[in-house]
């Protein structure tokens, strides 16, 4: 039977179980003839795999088992004659567990339809007939025509068009694509013809990443949903022990009517069952993935997803953050005998050997100058301050090319060289020395330019109660700049690494919940150390997807504060949930025990309450 035809089938048993049920509080009720096969085969229709499940329970004594409480619900339902309650017991379950599983569905049926919506074959180059995505290699080239989804991640060889990137980075605006410019599978291509070669195979796409993360997402358990289902485990059996002794203390010390006292007993077990309370958690938990999904944020582990509407600070990478991360050189400034060509070749024949963002900003200086790289050999990279190696063209062949901190460790630098620079830092820029065993050849400035997005992304945040940091290891009158633009006070400068991951430490015993966020590569440790390690990733970016918890695609930081609405936004759904099933259960759990309520009641109150949970809960998936 389909999903759909069990959800009619549901719905069609509520309406006549609840038509008959009315009819029973008024006074009138079916003959047992009719009754007892009417509302035996729906509760047998409906129930049958929560009967068998609570059977099972029944016979290993575990009675921690939803299903066995609702199995003796039914039961003693029959037991009293009140088989209209029976069924309404197992419809209105089974239809709670039935929005629980919509819920989820609901939650993951974006991602799926993408990955549905890409083709299974893909048309290479110089063949007629298209081959399945799996048997693509890297290198292959490509067809994509207008109106095509892309199969495979690659890069564009021939062509220019715009690509709606909008299922992977949630941003609606198509984004033009040239030669040299990476496409990812999944994504729409609008307009032009293009020639794709492939760089990765179609298990390895970064959309088959997103899969694998949302998917382990939503099988982790949260914390909250851990917690309850650690209390639960106790409370349940407490519960049946209660109503065991609900029923034989009033026959024993009061000479009760052993039904009544059964009744009551029944009243008190299906209140209690804590079926609202259980779900609370996972259906706000998997909503909020999917929303999250949707806004092109992929939380890797749903706990993260709590662990961001608590945070009280969250500290800011400079570099590929609050700016683009692709500075361009403002300045080349050679000294003595050096000249600009010299001095920019020798810089870039060493960066092309590094990662460095500004490593590629010199490297592509050089290129528009038409300046050719010096060959070198013996690179050594020395993270987070520069790198040396020996260049085969210059006749000193020793170069050492970082920041200042990084050049004085081996190397004298005359003090006008040091005025010149602190007269660069004070315009904002970021400025690299080129220092051989005699001399320093020159500096070249380079300035990031702020996101346009950056200053208001930093306001929203301080407006939620959160303290933005800055941690950079740019030097500190840079950082001082880039910070008073966003409206950043506390700026920390000149960091390694391990001094951003000893910064985040402090931040934690200072504020207790700290979220980091950083480009995934050189923050790593800062990252593993954040209550949420946070990316703000190009897609594509295989390592800084691995690196944090939470990976930003669309490089857009307004998202972040979006992203900490929705986690906020979540505990207090949650919380709501959780308050109301205690405190629905308290109530009549009192009533019960007092002989005041009824299994019609009871019925009505704990899965009407599951009902509310649910629907409460898929309010997250719509934002």
């Amino acid at each position: 039977m389909s999903h759909d035809r069990k959800f009619q089938w549901l719905l069609l048993s509520l309406i006549l179980v609840a038509i008959f049920e009315i009819l029973s509080l008024s006074g009138w009720q079916l003959p047992p003839i009719i009754a007892i096969p009417l509302f035996l085969s729906i509760v047998v229709l409906i129930g049958h795999q929560t009967l068998r499940e609570g059977f099972q329970a029944l016979f290993e004594l575990n009675f921690k088992s939803i299903n066995f409480l609702m199995t003796i619900a039914v039961m003693g339902a029959f037991y009293l004659e009140k088989y209209e309650e029976a069924a309404v017991v197992i419809v209105l379950y089974n239809l709670a567990e039935k929005l629980e599983d919509f819920g989820i569905q609901k939650s993951k049926a974006s991602l799926n339809s993408l990955v549905e919506k890409i083709p299974k074959n893909a048309f290479i180059k110089g063949r007629d007939t298209p081959i399945p995505i799996e048997q693509v290699q890297i290198n292959d080239v490509l067809v994509i025509k207008p109106g095509e989804i892309i199969p495979i991640d690659g890069e564009v060889i021939f062509g220019f068009t715009a690509v709606d990137e909008s299922s992977i980075s949630g941003e609606p605006i198509a984004k033009d694509k040239m030669v040299g410019n990476n496409v990812f599978a999944g994504t729409l291509n609008k307009q032009g013809y293009i020639e794709v070669k492939a760089t990765k195979l179609a298990n390895a796409s970064t959309l088959a990443k997103i899969q694998e993360i949302t998917m382990r997402a939503f099988e982790e358990k949260a914390l909250i949903h851990t917690f309850i289902e650690t209390f639960s485990s106790y409370y349940t059996p407490a519960v049946v022990l209660s109503a065991f002794l609900a029923m034989i203390l009033p026959i024993y010390f009061f000479s009760s009517p052993f039904d009544q006292s059964f009744a009551n007993a029944l009243t008190l077990l299906v209140i209690a069952c804590p079926c609202a309370l259980v779900i609370s958690t996972p259906v706000s938990i998997y909503s909020a993935l999917g929303q999250a999904a949707n806004k092109g944020i992929w939380i890797k582990v749903s706990r993260c997803l709590e662990a961001i509407g608590k945070i009280k600070a969250i500290a800011l990478d400079k570099t590929r953050t609050l700016t683009f991360g692709n500075p361009v050189v403002t300045n080349v400034i050679a000294f003595g005998i050096n000249t600009k060509e010299h001095l920019l070749s020798c810089a870039a024949g060493i960066e092309l050997h590094s990662e460095h963002p500004l490593a590629k900003s010199i490297v592509q200086a050089a290129k528009e100058e038409k300046y050719t790289p010096h060959l070198i050999k013996n690179f050594q990279i020395k993270i987070g301050k520069g790198a040396q190696a020996d260049c085969l063209v210059c006749e000193d062949q020793h170069h050492c090319i970082g920041k200042l901190a990084f050049i004085l460790e081996e190397h004298t630098v005359p003090q006008d060289v040091i005025d010149k620079i602190e007269t660069l830092q004070k315009e904002g820029k970021t400025v690299i020395v080129v220092c051989t065993h005699k001399e320093v050849e020159g500096l070249l400035g380079l300035l990031d330019e702020v996101r346009p997005e950056s200053r208001q992304a930093v306001t929203d945040i301080k407006n939620l109660g959160i303290m933005p940091v800055m941690l950079t290891g740019d030097n500190a009158t840079s950082a001082a700049a880039i910070a008073n633009v966003v409206g950043i006070d506390d700026v920390r400068a000149n960091l390694l690494p391990e001094d951003k991951a000893m910064a985040i430490k402090e931040l934690l015993n200072q504020y207790h919940s700290v979220a980091m966020v950083g480009d995934g590569i050189n923050d790593a440790p800062a990252l593993a150390l954040a209550t949420a390690g946070i990316t703000m990733s190009e897609f594509g970016n295989d390592t800084a997807i691995e690196a944090a918890d939470i990976v930003i695609m669309s490089d857009y930081l307004i998202k972040l504060p979006q992203l900490i609405k929705l986690g906020r936004k979540t505990l207090q759904t949650i919380r709501f949930n959780i308050t109301l099933a205690i405190l629905i259960k308290f109530i009549f759990i009192s009533l019960a025990l007092f002989g005041m309520s009824n299994l019609a009641l009871a019925i009505f109150a704990d899965v009407g309450v599951t009902v509310i949970v649910i629907l409460n809960s898929l309010r997250l998936s719509k934002g």
